[in-house]
Order: structure tokens, then sequence, then C-alpha cells
């Protein structure tokens, strides 16, 4: 049977490979390949999502019980919260109500995975600004690549795969010499682990936002990540009301599930409990990063919770190394590895993985495969 559609497809979208997940660890192993929270849900979330037994019905699609809860979290109205089914999906709304044929969106790589297929669907043309030697974005470079065909511009903090943050005063720079008719999506999926860190805050553009300032920038934050809920999906975002509206209307309908919503109510409820098991991954990536920087891997200042282990050339071999060894990571074919922090268990393995890359590449020539 032949591989070739049997009607006319975008020729852009036949070409696109899909998004493809992280890979499942061996029997009894550990899987650090899509960075999920290792922690189980907190029994209360559980219990909540178990009772739910409106399964026949649709759930509330504007999720107003949850963009109230959101609204005074921030304060700001529930017209300045958009809720969606995880922050991928987010990021789909608001490139298409922005982005389209003839249009650029500009953004930082390598990042999120997901950022060029998305601009692709949306008929945009995607920009990709490479980052700085320390896997940070390069916020010089970004503002020379605007043009006035930009319309969306995307800043990653902390940044995924690179764990590197964009520092507050850069971010304050870019933002001002962009025009204010451009959207500036601020993803912020593992903003929890960065405490200290001295990143770009979102909550700071939401208090600029309470002034009638920083109208062009939506704010995007997810449940999946430190709040544990990403089978759940679901995630939301703080803008302009007039924006957050475009974004909306480009959504799916009702994709938003009633467990979704309930679990992220009451992970709210919770939230003291659930930035406990945060401060325990956020300990455990810096004594990882520790031992890997001891072991000599150039690894930048991880701030999300997972680690990037730059093997130019490798890094297919490289995850197999992680694999026998029964830890999935996610390869980045000749850039790196992003391995996730996972369970206290796993800390042992991934080192001695870890351990064994760096000395088979100092021990094989540098035109051999080393692995």
């Amino acid at each position: 049977m032949s591989d070739s559609p049997p009607v006319r497809l975008r020729p852009e979208i036949a070409a696109l490979a899909a998004y493809r997940q992280g890979r499942n660890p061996p029997e009894g192993g550990f899987k650090l390949s899509s960075n999920e929270n290792p922690f189980p849900p907190l029994p209360q979330v559980a219990e909540r999502v178990a009772a739910a037994t409106a399964l026949n019905r649709y759930p509330d699609g504007a999720a107003a019980a949850l963009r109230q809860r959101l609204a005074d979290r921030h304060g700001v109205d529930t017209s300045s919260i958009h809720v969606a089914a995880g922050s991928v999906s987010l990021l789909a709304q608001f490139i298409q109500a922005a982005a389209g044929p003839g249009d650029e969106v500009l953004h930082s790589w390598r990042s999120f995975e997901a950022y060029p297929g998305l601009v692709t669907v949306a008929g945009a043309t995607g920009v990709r600004v490479p980052n700085d030697a320390e896997g940070a974005h390069d916020v010089d470079a970004m503002i020379s690549a605007v043009s006035d065909r930009t319309r969306v511009v995307i800043v990653c903090t902390p940044n995924n795969p690179t764990g590197a943050v964009v520092p507050q005063a850069d971010f304050d720079r870019l933002l001002e010499a962009l025009p204010d008719d451009v959207l500036v999506l601020l993803d912020e999926a593992y903003r929890e682990f960065s405490t200290g860190s001295g990143g770009a805050d979102g909550d700071l553009v939401v208090a600029a936002q309470r002034e009638g300032r920083l109208r062009n920038v939506v704010v995007l934050r997810t449940f999946s990540k430190a709040w544990g809920l990403a089978a759940l999906r679901i995630g939301y975002a703080v803008g302009d009301p007039a924006v957050l509206a475009g974004a909306r209307s480009t959504a799916i309908p009702l994709s938003v599930t009633e467990p979704a919503q309930l679990a992220a109510l009451v992970s709210l409820d919770h939230e003291d409990a659930l930035l406990e098991r945060v401060d325990a991954i956020a300990r455990r990536r810096d004594t990882v990063w520790r031992a890997l920087v001891a072991q000599g891997w150039p690894v930048p200042r991880p701030w999300g919770n997972f680690v990037w282990l730059p093997v130019p050339g490798d890094a297919g071999e490289a995850a197999e190394v992680f694999h026998r060894r029964g830890l999935t990571v996610r390869e980045f074919a000749g850039e790196g590895l992003r391995v996730s922090i996972g369970e206290q268990e796993s800390v042992d393995d991934l080192l001695r993985a870890a351990q064994e890359v760096v000395e088979f590449r100092q021990a094989a020539p540098p035109e051999a495969s080393v692995l």
C-alpha cells in the first residue's frame, strides 16, 4: 500500500512530523523523558477525580469556577483568564489567533519542540534564533530578528530543554524593543521550579497589566508539571481580555474536561503540600547538576525539573546507554539529551549512565562513534 495520502493535504502538513511522546522505560525502570512530576497525585485530588460521576455530560465550557479562582489569585477579572487543555493548546490557540500565511513567529532554538509544528499548522513562518553558548535565549539576536512580518514572539523561561532562564532585565529589554502590536507569549511551564533564578516573572507582567501596560503580553501556565496533573491536560493564560477572546475563538469547544477542572481546583486548595514536592524535586535536581558538573559535563545551570546534557553527534548512542541502565531520556538528534528529575531511586542510575557516557567520549578518537 502506498504511503501517499489518498486526498490532497497541505504539503507543509504532509511533510510535518507528528509530535513524538517520550519513550517508555524498560520493565522496572524509570521514565525520565517527559518532564513529568514523579510524585503520585495528592489523595485529595485523586479522590475528587474518582468521585466525578457526570461523565455523560459535557464539561463547563467556560471553566467558570476555575477561572474565578485563578482571577482571584492574580487580582484580575475573569475575562483576563483563559483555560485550555494544557499549555500546548494555549500556544496553538494564540499562534493561530495572531499569525497566518505571510506572518512570522519568532522563538529561541533549541526550545520547546512543539513550537515549529504549531507555527506550521497556523500557516505562518517560524524564525528560530539560536541559543547562546549557555543554552539561554540570545535576546540581542532575537531583537535583531524582528521584522515587519513578526506577529508573535515566544519566550520560554525556564527554557525547555536547556533549563536556562531569561533574566528579567533581558525580558524587559526585549519588550521595550518590540512594537506594541506584536503578541508576546511568556511560556512559564516550569516557573514553580525556578525560585531564586532571577528569571522573567509573569506575575510582574500581570501587575503591569492591572495598570494598563503590557497589553500585548500573555502569560502561560500549566498544571501538568509542578502540580502533577499531566494526564488531565489543563493550563491557563493571563492577559488582556481582547487578546484572550481571540484565542478562545480558535479553541476546540469543550476540550477541558470536568475532572481536569475539579483536579485543578483541589490542587489550588492544597498548594502548600504540592510546593513541598516541588522543593524536593528542585533540591534533587541541584544535587544531580552538581554531580554532573563534577563528572565533567558542561551542564547549564538548570531551573526546570530536568537537566540538559550536550552530546553533539552522539545523542542517540548516549540515550541507549541510559536505556541499558533502565532509564529513558529525551534525545535531540545531534545535540544532546534532556533528562527529567524523577524518583529518588533513579538518581544513582542516572549518574552512573552519565559517567559511562563521559568515559566513552573521553576514550574515543574525535572522528569515531564513541558509544
